[in-house]
C-alpha cells in the first residue's frame, strides 16, 4: 500500500473519531504506518513554509463558508449532522491529501515532460439549468438571472416552489435539465431538497395532491434527495422512478447515480430507509449500503460504501478511492463539460485515490493526477484532453 493510501485511510480515521467525539490518537497512525513511511512523511511532508503555502494555493474545501451557507438552509437537527460529518471528513482528507498532492511537485526531481496546451477552453462548471413548463415554454437559468412565476422563483443558482393549498385533480409537470459543466438545486412544493448534477434531466409536479404518492422520475443523470417525511404530509409516499426502478421512501436521504452512457443505476442510502422496486423484485437499503442494478442483466448486487466518497459532489469536491482513471475523468468531463481521449488504454485502469476541488481549473487537476506517475503526459487542445 503506498503512503498516500495509508494518509488517506489515516484521514478517514481522524475524521470518524471527530464524529464521535473522540480524541485521535498516535496510536491510530502508529497501526497504519511503518518507521519507513513515518521517516518519508518527516523528510517530505512537515515544512511549515510548504504546508501553509500549498494550502494556501489549493484550498479546495471551503469548509466556515460552506457549511454556514449550508446550515442557513437547513432545520432539521439529523440533516444538520449529517452535513456536518460529511464537512468534517473533506476538512481532515483536503488537509493531508493536499499536501501530499503536491509533495510530487517540490520534491520530485526527475526532467518531466512539459504538458502541450492549444487553445484550452475548458472552464470549470457552475450553475446553470433549463426549465421547461408543461407548456413547452423553455426559461434559461443562469447565475445572476432571476426569474418568477406561478409558485415558484429562481436566483440562477436555485429553483424553489411555494406549496399550494388547492387540492388538484389535475397535475402540472415541469423538467429541469442540468447540461455538462452544470449543476443546480431545486426544492419541491412539499419541501424536498433535492441537488443535481451535471448531465442530468428531472421530472417533476408543480406541486402535489393531498394525501396522494408524491412522484418525481429522474429521467437521467444523478441527483442525491433529502425528502420531507410522509409524517408531514399526511403519510404520503415519495417515489423515484427512474427506468426499471423505484425507490420509495417515508423520509429519508439517498443519492441515485444514471446516466444514459452507463448500463448500471447505483442508488446510495445516506440516511433513513428505503425500498427498491426492480421489475417487481424489492431490496430494502440501510444507511451506507449501495444497490447496483444492472439494466442489462437485470442483475441486483448490494454492497456497503463510504458515502462520502458517493456524494462529495454536491458539497464542493470529488472523492475518489482506488477509483480507475476511466471512470474519473468520465466524471470530471461531465463537470468540465470536455473530450477525453486515451492514447494507451491501460492507463484507465490505473487507481486514483484523492480529494480534488470542483472549482480547480482542469490544468491543476491533470497536474496533480501526473505528479502521482498515473499518467505520463497530457495534451489539451480546445474541449479535449489527450492523456498517455
Amino acid at each position: 500500500m503506498s503512503v498516500f493510501n495509508k494518509i488517506i485511510i489515516l484521514s478517514k480515521k481522524l475524521a470518524s473519531s471527530l464524529l464521535k467525539d473522540e480524541k485521535p490518537t498516535d496510536l491510530e497512525a502508529s497501526d497504519i504506518f511503518n518507521d519507513a513511511d513515518k521517516a518519508y512523511i518527516l523528510k517530505n511532508l512537515t515544512d511549515e513554509t510548504l504546508i501553509k503555502e500549498r494550502l494556501n494555493l489549493a484550498n479546495q474545501v471551503k469548509k466556515k463558508e460552506d457549511w454556514e451557507k449550508v446550515k442557513s438552509n437547513i432545520t432539521k437537527p439529523s440533516v444538520r449532522f449529517l452535513y456536518w460529518k460529511y464537512t468534517a471528513a473533506a476538512a481532515v482528507i483536503g488537509l493531508l491529501a493536499t499536501t501530499y498532492f503536491f509533495r510530487g511537485t517540490l520534491f520530485n526531481n526527475s526532467n518531466e515532460c512539459m504538458p502541450i496546451i492549444v487553445n484550452n477552453n475548458i472552464k470549470t462548471g457552475t450553475d446553470k439549468a433549463t426549465l421547461t413548463l408543461e407548456d413547452g415554454t423553455i426559461i434559461a437559468l443562469e447565475k445572476g438571472n432571476n426569474y418568477e412565476a406561478g409558485n415558484f422563483k429562481s436566483n440562477g443558482e436555485k429553483i424553489i416552489y411555494q406549496a399550494n393549498n388547492r387540492s388538484n385533480s389535475k397535475i402540472a409537470y415541469n423538467y429541469l435539465t442540468i447540461p455538462r459543466g452544470g449543476q443546480f438545486f431545486i426544492e419541491l412544493s412539499d419541501g424536498t431538497k433535492i441537488w443535481l448534477n451535471s448531465e442530468t434531466q428531472l421530472k417533476y409536479p408543480v406541486s402535489f395532491i393531498k394525501g396522494e404518492t408524491r412522484n418525481v422520475e429522474l429521467v437521467y443523470g444523478e441527483a442525491y434527495f433529502d425528502v420531507s417525511p410522509s409524517v408531514n404530509h399526511k403519510g404520503s409516499k415519495f417515489k423515484v422512478i427512474n427506468q426499471n426502478q423505484v425507490v420509495e421512501v417515508l423520509g429519508t436521504a439517498f443519492n441515485i447515480k444514471a446516466y444514459k452512457d452507463e448500463t448500471n443505476i447505483y442508488t446510495t442510502l445516506a440516511e433513513g430507509k428505503v425500498e427498491l422496486d426492480f421489475n417487481g423484485k424489492k431490496q430494502k437499503l440501510s444507511p451506507t449500503q449501495q444497490s447496483n442494478f444492472n439494466l442489462n442483466t437485470n442483475a441486483l448486487l448490494v454492497v456497503n460504501v463510504d458515502v462520502y466518497n458517493e456524494v462529495s459532489w454536491r458539497q464542493g469536491v470529488f472523492s475518489f478511492e482506488n477509483k480507475p482513471l476511466k471512470e474519473i475523468m468520465k466524471v470530471l468531463s461531465r463537470w468540465y463539460n470536455m473530450n477525453v481521449v486515451f492514447i494507451n488504454e491501460e492507463i484507465g485502469n490505473e487507481a486514483f485515490t484523492g480529494v480534488l476541488g470542483k472549482d480547480q481549473n482542469i490544468e491543476d487537476i491533470l497536474a496533480t493526477i501526473k505528479n502521482f506517475g498515473i499518467i505520463n503526459n497530457y495534451y489539451i487542445k480546445n474541449k479535449t484532453i489527450t492523456l498517455k
